[in-house]
């Protein structure tokens, strides 16, 4: 199927926006296969072995599912998402450790790396347990050879004080160095300029983008889009009435890098969150709409007592990996409604299924943008 091409050529486009990516070096640290890095590193016995973390069912010793392998299971084809039972399989008679998900253990370990890394940010951002961005425009004087040289300090200080590896891509802008950092696993290390960003990206295949789910790229393969290069050619408005706005524009300019989004850390998080683990592992929207109900109604009643007002809602899916995902959408007006709540978390929590084929295990629902009714009073933090 031919392509709808855009009234407008891209590349001078493109080439317009570059002043702005240049403006801005960030790096995305992400540690490596860090949950069997950190059982490697509380047992350096069994670093040369198959290590495979896993979160059990607890209804069999095979039952349940693989979080995370280093790379010697991996050698073997074991996987994050596949089953115990397979996995198992896969590493008959060899001397392999199963290990199930300490979670405390790994919070802990996190919160070493994020101190350290914190130490090299102007802007930090902490994504995940295992990664975070950092904006290193100023420290590098807006130099990407300096950003280079400052990364491979960084490495070289987690693997000094804590043993472990990272791989780090660099970039103008998060989604740049979020693609690039996984382009060399483990201990990787890839630099993106603004002037290689159009290269770099072209021949992807666009389910590298963030935001571009399995049913996404299925939709996109329908319309003939199959590379980034083939999605930044596309008629941005068709690409809004086929995917909604937002994601249509999103699309748009993800394919040609360009991407102004930091939520830095702040001394004051302005929200209120509430999380719960699931009776049991789901996708079901009405099962999980069930926990989400109560967790909305326990922040809608937190906002009113505290006369506070959200304009953003947002929610959190852990799943039986124990990958994090969160959504958010901004209202058009504050409100403590517990109806608007609950209705935008539904909304957003099937447009999260729809574009996701795992089980949640935990979720969670967020309200911020708080405003008081009464402006003068300090603002409230909650956050649980």
């Amino acid at each position: 199927m031919s392509l709808k091409k855009s009234v407008n050529h891209q590349v001078p486009f493109f080439l317009l926006r570059l002043h702005n990516l240049q403006t801005r070096i960030v790096m995305l640290v992400d540690m490596d296969y860090f949950f069997a890095q950190c059982e490697e590193l509380r047992n350096p016995a069994i670093r040369t072995k198959p290590v495979v973390v896993c979160v059990f069912s607890g209804r069999s010793e095979e039952s349940g599912a693989v979080s995370t392998t280093n790379y010697v299971a991996r050698s073997y084809g074991v996987k994050s998402g596949m089953s115990i039972f397979l996995a198992k399989k896969k590493l008959k008679n060899v001397d392999a450790a199963f290990l199930p998900v300490d979670e405390r253990y790994y919070e802990e370990v996190s919160g070493k790396v994020m101190n350290i890394l914190r130490k090299y940010a102007d802007r930090f951002e902490q994504a995940g347990i295992d990664e975070a961005y950092l904006d290193v425009t100023q420290r590098t004087n807006g130099r990407f050879q300096e950003a280079k040289e400052l990364a491979v300090s960084m490495k070289d200080e987690l693997k000094g004080q804590l043993k472990l590896t990272c791989s780090i891509g660099i970039g103008p802008n998060k989604l740049v160095a979020k693609i690039a950092a996984d382009e060399k696993k483990p201990e990787g290390l890839t630099t993106i300029a603004p002037e290689g960003v159009k290269e770099f990206l072209s021949p992807l295949n666009v389910g590298r983008l963030l935001g571009v789910g399995t049913k996404t790229q299925e939709k996109m393969h329908s319309l003939g889009i199959s590379t980034v290069h083939e999605l930044a050619e596309y008629d941005p408005q068709e690409l809004n009435d086929i995917f909604g706005r937002t994601m249509g524009i999103y699309f748009h300019n993800a394919a040609l890098g360009i991407d102004d989004e930091f939520d830095e850390e702040r001394s004051e998080v302005e929200s209120f969150s509430r999380i719960a683990t699931l009776k049991h592992n789901s996708r079901d929207l009405s099962f999980i709409m069930e926990t989400a109900e109560r967790l909305c109604s326990e922040i809608q009643k937190l906002a009113v007592t505290e006369r506070m007002n959200f304009r953003t809602v947002g929610i959190i899916a852990i799943l039986k990996d124990l990958s994090a995902h969160t959504r958010s959408k901004t209202l058009e007006n504050p409100t403590s409604s517990l109806e608007v709540l609950y209705e935008n978390a539904k909304e957003l929590f099937e447009k999260f299924f729809n574009e996701t084929e795992g089980e949640a295990r935990r979720v969670g629902v967020r309200v911020s943008n708080l405003s008081r009714e009464q402006t003068n009073q300090k603002q409230l933090t909650s956050f649980i």
